[in-house]
């Protein structure tokens, strides 16, 4: 009898965050640089890029805590991590989320666990915050959430074996990338109508001047060798402001807005440097 070999899972976004790259990744991947030395993604959300690439030295940054929190812990504790969610994933029901929803600080263990577990709870696994920074989503009708991917977090965890991770605004990526450097930026969208929420998933709202403050560093990176790509909504304003770069059309789905109706295509940017 022959034993069947279990196939090693890929490394993959393991939250579900807004705007996150998975689906787009076939129409990115003919811009995407051949070699580089390191990889730099300031606004890392899902890090599906990342997880795509795969590279050898990565420096990967947030200014959401809690992210980057959960990211350090499954990178150097992933087992005290799968432990903690599998308490969650034992104990789910409404009056449980709430409960944990409601919680606060705790060990850096706990908080990654608490974010992992909410976000594949709550309502569209969508993460957004109010402004003392409390989650504030209420609970999804799943009849059996994925609470804890054992395999994909390990997988998860060896992948970012090689990266960096911080909590730090987008322009730290200008004391370190070098001309041999990708630096990829996923920014909040701009706003495309009055009724956009892409700037306020959190606390930290991306208003029109940093948006000018993040060309301004792409220009920099530019100028200086650094080969840069950025992702961001379709509209004149942004496509103003990147005007002196190549500029490619992206058809997107939008599928985080809560009416279903309003879901659908649209076209995203894709500004490269090269």
């Amino acid at each position: 009898m022959q034993l069947q070999v279990k196939k090693a899972v890929p490394p993959r976004p393991f939250l579900k965050w807004a705007g996150g790259k998975a689906q787009l990744i076939p129409q990115y991947e003919p811009h995407l640089p051949k070699h580089f030395a390191t990889y730099y993604e300031p606004f890392l959300g899902g890090g599906a890029i990342f997880f795509y690439l795969r590279p050898t030295h990565a420096f990967l940054m947030d200014i959401n805590a809690e992210l980057v929190n959960v990211y350090q812990c499954i990178r150097d504790r992933v087992e005290e991590v799968i432990q903690q969610l599998e308490q969650h994933r034992d104990r789910h029901s409404q009056e449980y989320y709430y409960h944990i929803r409601a919680s606060q600080n705790g060990s850096e263990i706990e908080r990654a666990a608490r974010l992992i577990y909410l976000n594949k709870t709550c309502f569209n696994g969508l993460y957004r915050e109010n402004s003392q920074g409390r989650f504030n989503v209420p609970m999804g009708r799943y009849k059996n959430p994925m609470i804890c991917d054992a395999e994909l977090l390990r997988s998860v965890a060896r992948s970012l074996q090689s990266a960096q991770v911080c909590q730090y605004p987008f322009e730290a990526v200008l004391e370190y990338a070098t001309p041999a450097d990708f630096v990829y930026f996923d920014p909040p969208y701009h706003p495309i109508s009055a009724t956009s929420k892409f700037t306020s998933y959190n606390r930290y709202a991306f208003t029109e001047a940093d948006q000018i403050r993040l060309r301004d560093v792409f220009q920099v990176l530019a100028a200086r060798g650094v080969k840069v790509m950025l992702s961001n909504s379709d509209c004149p304003f942004i496509r103003d402001l990147y005007q002196e770069f190549e500029i490619h059309t992206i058809l997107a789905s939008r599928s985080i807005n809560s009416k279903a109706e309003k879901r659908g295509k649209i076209t995203e940017i894709l500004v490269t440097s090269y």
